[in-house]
């Protein structure tokens, strides 16, 4: 028994380390092929907008544990568009894997090594339901950081769609198609770094490299997962459909938008009292009673000793 336990020690630890000296290691191989690709790049090529980023070596190695896992279709589907929320590609998607992989493995062993062989609780049932537990918490760990930042997104996306409609309806009233003013409101500098922004810049680039109008607006919509999003679409296709007046359209719908913003913050607001209620509770008021009736009940205890 002891003897299988070592041998999993010690390949846990290897793929453990192998894990976190790999960018390391291959970095000469990594710089040379930057330079090789540099040399036969026209410095004059002009900057192109390109959703591809170079992976690190890390996410590689992520990548490649992650490939291979088999899933469903179904479960496959489910994880790409929680990724898409969040703001990841498909590509990710391997990446998302092997980290889970990765830390469903590593946190037990980081326990093992640091807490149970140094006290010598190696065999002990104890320790076999802490790595359970560290091997299920590294597993969740991963979807709920994406599940997370997908809502903090969808958040910033939905606060920021009114401001956006805003400026697509001057453009529109200016002359521009809605293609150009799409690409017109994802580059002003107020929204630099937004994530509405890029996304409508996506569909506006699909459109011009021949996708249908329609079909890349739904596909902006599903990777938003905004329902608002959805109705903006909706209405989009609807005034292209009928031939109504677009700037009109986007007029109405912006100012709806910015009602329900409004009302959200009304509602946030509202929710503060019953928020600040149980901290008041458990943290500020033991604090008073300790300060204002703590001389008062060492006076009394004086005084019943006497």
């Amino acid at each position: 028994m002891l003897t299988i336990i070592t041998v999993s020690i010690f390949i846990s630890v290897s793929l453990l380390t192998v894990a976190l000296l790999y960018p390391y290691l291959t970095r000469g191989s990594i710089v040379k092929e930057r330079l090789e690709k540099l040399s036969t790049t026209q410095k004059s090529e002009p900057e192109t907008f390109s959703l591809i980023k170079e992976k690190t070596p890390l996410q590689l190695f992520l990548a490649r544990m992650g490939s291979k896992i088999t899933q469903s279709n179904k479960e496959q589907s489910k994880y790409v568009k929680m990724l898409l929320a969040a703001g990841y590609r498909k590509e990710s998607l391997y990446i998302f894997l092997g980290s889970k992989i990765i830390l469903a493995v590593g946190l037990p062993v980081i326990f093992i090594l640091l807490y149970a062989i140094p006290k010598g609780a190696l065999a002990q049932m104890q320790t076999m339901l802490y790595a359970v537990m560290f091997a299920i918490i590294g597993y969740l760990l991963p979807s709920y950081i994406v599940h997370r930042k997908a809502e903090k997104r969808k958040l910033l996306m939905f606060q920021t769609l009114p401001d956006i409609l805003d400026l697509l309806t001057v453009c529109v009233e200016a002359g521009l198609s809605i293609d150009a003013a799409m690409i017109r409101a994802s580059e002003n500098p107020q929204f630099r770094g937004n994530p509405l922004a890029e996304e409508v810049k996506v569909a506006a680039m699909e459109t011009r490299a021949g996708k249908p109008r329609s079909e890349a607006l739904r596909d902006m919509a599903e990777r938003t997962s905004l329902e608002d999003m959805r109705a903006f679409v909706m209405m989009l296709v609807q005034t292209e459909k009928f031939g109504t007046s677009l700037s009109q359209a986007l007029r109405i719908h912006s100012d709806t938008l910015r009602t329900k913003r409004r009302q959200y913050a009304e509602e946030a607001a509202a929710k503060t009292a019953i928020k600040m209620l149980f901290p008041l509770v458990f943290f500020i008021f033991p604090a008073l009673l300790v300060v204002i009736l703590g001389p008062a009940m060492f006076k009394i205890r004086l005084l019943f000793q006497h």
